[in-house]
């Protein structure tokens, strides 16, 4: 057994076996344990910034006033958060209890993040409370890292003063683009981001093209699958938009998601696939030229009958290097609450704070009628478009492999061959995992 591995194992397991004696006292709230036995003790949280924890962390004195554990919140911007996160497991010295990353960073760092599997079945919770796709997002070889308390599904928004309709399939998106270029010469179409930026946002929209064909990344055997001949015309589709529907706009090579969502936002394009959580800053005027009454929002659009769609977390997880794993899996319990998921997206004033946050993780609140409500139904549609939905491979190597299609996209979008392209990155793969081990 790997070392690492052996020491998560214990650590998970003398926690469970820590806790008859303690669960004889009268119950605490969200599954705490009772009698405050970690009282004093101060948890150390690394966490992206995002209203979302924002909201949270202004709700922890209720996690102290019932624990008596002490919570210290150490906010980094996303562009920082992975070097960091890296920078924790090489240290190795527990500085942080607690961690927040992108899904995609989980294997690579699985050996110093702490299996819940059995803390859950022993406190009663169950993964199920989340999404499929949102629950795989913190798994990894079968065990569970942590909650995925930031999690993300992909709509399609677009401007509801000049689109009447809205795109129900890619076809209805080069037909409406079309219509806009006659109409709205001045704004762009579609906001599509073909950067290659180290973040493999360019995959994120492709790989709806790729699975909604049939298409996979991988075969079993893990040689690349991207290259079968309805995986290749799925990928022509996607980067056709810009290469020969002339739908996107021009900018859209140079484009990061960020610069994308700015685009829309500054009413320079007509309509954008991405993440559900950035309606709130579509319909912000701090942030966004927009108002509520021009902005829609419908499911992702179908290629070829099917629509499928990709899915995407940040999950907590407790660091195995943490001198307070117990009492900071009675923080991740609290953390996670389905009460608190529901309230953080309905309630608008904390603390004295205002917080305007959309996302939530949990099934019960996605489906619940008040955080609808509150949001304009965009949780439902966020639900709906989860219904066939995936997140990428959960392999130590991907964002190696994923680096090496993010490289293939941007240069067939700036004109290149797209099944030279994606040939060559197949062998590229291939190679990689042959290194690797996971070809023989």
């Amino acid at each position: 057994m790997h070392r690492r591995t052996f020491l998560t194992t214990v650590s998970a397991a003398a926690m469970v076996a820590a806790a008859p004696k303690l669960a004889l006292a009268q119950e605490l709230a969200y599954g705490l344990t009772p009698g405050r036995p970690f009282e004093g003790t101060t948890i150390n949280v690394l966490s992206v910034v995002t209203p979302q924890f924002d909201g949270l962390r202004l709700r922890d004195q209720e996690f102290t006033d019932l624990t008596g554990i002490n919570v210290e919140w150490t906010f980094i911007p996303f562009g920082s958060l992975q070097e960091r996160v890296n920078a924790e497991g090489i240290a190795a010295n527990g500085a942080f209890d607690v961690v927040n990353y992108l899904d995609s960073w989980g294997p690579p760092n699985a050996h110093w993040l702490t299996r819940i599997d059995d803390l859950m079945a022993r406190d009663g919770i169950s993964m199920d409370r989340y999404p499929p796709a949102f629950a795989r997002s913190a798994q990894f070889e079968g065990e569970t890292l942590g909650f995925p308390l930031r999690a993300h599904a992909q709509l399609m928004f677009y401007r509801k003063d000049l689109i009447e309709t809205p795109p129900a399939t890619w076809d209805d998106v080069v037909r409406i683009g079309g219509e806009l270029a006659e109409s709205h010469p001045d704004i762009a179409p579609l906001a599509l981001y073909y950067n290659n930026d180290g973040n493999r946002q360019n995959l994120f929209i492709w790989i709806n093209f790729l699975w909604a064909a049939g298409g996979a990344i991988f075969n079993d055997d893990f040689t690349a699958a991207w290259t079968s001949d309805e995986a290749i015309a799925a990928t022509e589709a996607y980067i056709g938009l810009h290469t020969e529907a002339g739908v996107t706009n021009p900018n859209s090579l140079a484009f990061v998601e960020q610069d994308a969502r700015q685009s829309f936002m500054q009413g320079n394009s007509a309509m954008i696939p991405v993440w559900w959580w950035a309606y709130s800053g579509f319909i912000n005027p701090e942030s966004s030229t927009l108002t509520a009454d021009q902005v829609g929002f419908v499911g992702m659009p179908s290629y070829e009958g099917t629509t499928a769609t990709y899915a995407i977390s940040m999950p907590f997880s407790i660091s195995t290097y943490s001198a307070n794993q117990e009492a900071a899996w009675e923080f991740l319990k609290w953390l996670s609450n389905p009460d608190m998921d529901r309230a953080n997206a309905i309630e608008r004033d904390v603390g004295g704070e205002s917080i305007v946050n959309n996302v939530v993780t949990h099934v019960s609140s996605l489906t619940d009628p008040d955080v609808n409500a509150a949001n304009a139904g965009i949780q439902a549609a966020a639900y709906d478009s989860l219904a066939n939905s995936d997140i990428m491979p959960q392999i130590p190597e991907w964002p190696e492999v994923g680096d090496i299609l993010s490289a293939a996209i941007a240069e067939a979008a700036a004109g290149g061959n797209v099944r030279e392209l994606m040939m060559a990155a197949a062998e590229q793969s291939d190679r990689v995992l042959r290194r690797a081990g996971r070809i023989e």
